[in-house]
């Protein structure tokens, strides 16, 4: 066992206001008025709390299935004792204080186990997808400043053609020139750490995923994404013994939020159901079989959800959570409608945990992403700085919020930008309400002008996918000489469907019903959706496409409304 796993006063700080959020978990006005997020000088998420939960608990802290119907099921106990023999093995490896370790791996349970050790080490963990390419991985040690990989086996080929010296682990077999994690097994589960931690220090450096540039390296610190995501863990509604599954893949800030920082924070069991391809009834299935509790998934994973019919499932859900990018109402009133439980929508970055959602308990108004959580300070500016009820959505700094990022590595001049007049700017619009609901509109960038009208792509996408033969669509602004830019729509059909002049004249005409004549959809085409690795949809590359030199030809597959007839 850890030494540190008698209680200290930083524990104490952060149980008390984890309990405090517990405590008002359905009474909102209560917990954003009176949540006091703890005041910590030096502070070790994994020693001076999961270690000190993990003392003779015996409960499920992490359960993994896979497709084949195996499992394993961990518990916080022997999860203490698990990441202290890594922490041990990595420290004897050179992992040492600062050092910054990038980890490459699959949801295994030894992604767990290690992210708990770098953090008793004080090590930077850079949290990366296994779909990155060579040429990614090499701007990830560059720029990362990477002295340390931890590697799925299958994944150290691609490494191969990289040079620089770094420790080198694979996890899952043996791969020439690495050092294999399974040693790990025979190190000491007696862990010592070599100095306090302080909370300020940095923890984590993600790559966000880059929808209109280069990643930019986020930094947080030891409280920044512990202490902060118990915004998130209120968002989620998360119970101890609760058994939730997020639905998310290891290298991306929503993996942390929801399978490891906000289900850990309240004592609740972080399930993973491991799959080669979705399939919408083997989860449920799963769901019901595992009896999972809550579940955070993304919008395509909703989306899929909903072609089965939900109401010959029976399953043992309290809490649904939406994530990544806004969820169109549509869904949402499908699985309501089927079990009785709202998707209840949240709002956060990769700089921040979840600042704008929905908790338990809550009125819910339809489109609404919800209202500030504990701990955020929220307000919407307009292109002056100035208080709007449409704007950026801005985080006010005094004081700071304990969720928001140190910055960005390296980049001074970028942390600067977005951390002026005392708000960091999200980049991101909504406008709210008399009762303080917000409602978002879209990345600053994806808004645009059409006849002087400013269009929302993402109110439009959600008028779109009520179509019956819509899956995905994405809205860019398509050049036009007389209104300056036209609303046009990008369509991924669903199974069964196939592009046609009759089915682009019947998607023209129900948007016309829904939308006001502004917003009209004046020209749509049927394509695949370009999208980041991490899912996200790359409006921007659609907008290059659609301002690229034409010669006025269609593409194939490309309708405008004047070529049907409506």
């Amino acid at each position: 066992m850890s030494t540190s796993s008698v209680p200290s006063a930083a524990t104490a700080a952060f149980l008390s206001a984890r309990d405090f959020l517990q405590q008002h978990r359905e009474d909102y006005a209560t917990a954003y008025r009176d949540y006091q997020p703890p005041q910590l000088t030096t502070f070790n998420w994994a020693l001076d709390f999961f270690d000190v939960q993990a003392q003779g608990n015996d409960a499920p802290a992490l359960w993994v299935v896979e497709e084949d119907g195996s499992e394993q099921k961990i518990s916080f106990a022997d999860m203490a004792r698990r990441s202290n023999r890594v922490a041990n093995y990595l420290r004897d490896a050179g992992v040492q204080r600062g050092d910054r370790v990038l980890l490459m791996l699959p949801n295994r349970v030894e992604l767990w186990e290690t992210m708990l050790a770098c953090i008793k080490l004080g090590a930077v963990m850079v949290p990366t997808t296994m779909l990155v390419s060579t040429a990614d991985l090499a701007d990830r040690l560059e720029r990362g400043e990477v002295r340390h990989v931890v590697a799925q086996a299958s994944e150290t080929v691609k490494f191969e053609a990289l040079t620089g010296r770094y420790t080198r682990i694979s996890v899952g077999g043996a791969a020439q020139g690495w050092q294999t994690y399974e040693d790990s097994r025979t190190a000491s589960h007696d862990y010592t750490p070599d100095a306090p931690t302080q909370a300020s220090d940095p923890m984590l450096l993600y790559f966000t995923s880059g929808t209109t540039s280069k990643p930019k390296l986020v930094l947080h610190s030891h409280q920044s994404y512990p202490v902060g995501h118990l915004s998130t863990m209120y968002w989620i509604g998360l119970k101890q013994n609760d058994v939730h599954w997020n639905i998310s893949s290891p290298g991306w800030a929503k993996h942390a939020w929801s399978c490891f920082f906000a289900p850990w924070n309240a004592g609740a069991t972080v399930f993973v159901y491991n799959y080669a391809r979705f399939n919408a009834r083997a989860c449920l299935q799963t769901i019901i079989r595992c009896g999972v509790t809550s579940l955070c998934a993304p919008p395509t994973v909703w989306r899929m959800m909903i072609q089965e019919d939900l109401t010959q499932y029976k399953v043992p859900l309290r809490e649904l959570v939406g994530a990544g990018e806004p969820l169109n109402p549509e869904v949402i009133e499908q699985v309501r409608a089927a079990w009785n439980i709202p998707i209840r929508d949240g709002f956060g970055q990769t700089e921040t945990t979840c600042q704008v959602g929905n908790s338990p308990g809550q009125p819910i108004k339809p489109g609404s992403m919800g209202r500030p959580l504990p701990g955020y300070q929220m307000a919407l500016l307009d292109g002056d700085d100035q208080p709007a009820t449409e704007g950026e959505i801005s985080i006010a700094l005094d004081p700071r919020p304990i969720g928001l990022m140190l910055g960005y590595a390296g980049d001074a001049q970028r942390t600067s930008d977005v951390m002026t007049g005392g708000f960091y700017h999200t980049g991101d619009t909504a406008t709210r309400d008399a009762d303080g609901y917000y409602f978002y509109v879209g990345r600053n960038d994806d808004v645009f002008k059409s006849s002087d009208y400013r269009i929302s792509p993402f109110e439009l996408e959600s008028v779109l996918i009520e179509h019956e033969a819509v899956l995905e669509a994405a809205i860019v602004p398509s050049p036009d000489p007389l209104r300056l830019s036209v609303p046009k729509a990008f369509i991924l059909l669903r199974a069964g469907h196939e592009p046609s002049a009759e089915l682009a004249r019947a998607i023209f005409a129900f948007a016309r019903e829904k939308l006001a004549p502004y917003k009209r959809i004046r020209r749509l085409e049927f394509a695949d959706l370009p999208k980041t690795i991490s899912g996200k949809i790359r409006r921007v590359e659609l907008r290059r496409l659609e301002h690229a030199p034409s010669d006025g030809t269609r593409r194939q597959h490309e309708y405008w409304e004047d070529d049907v007839q409506l």
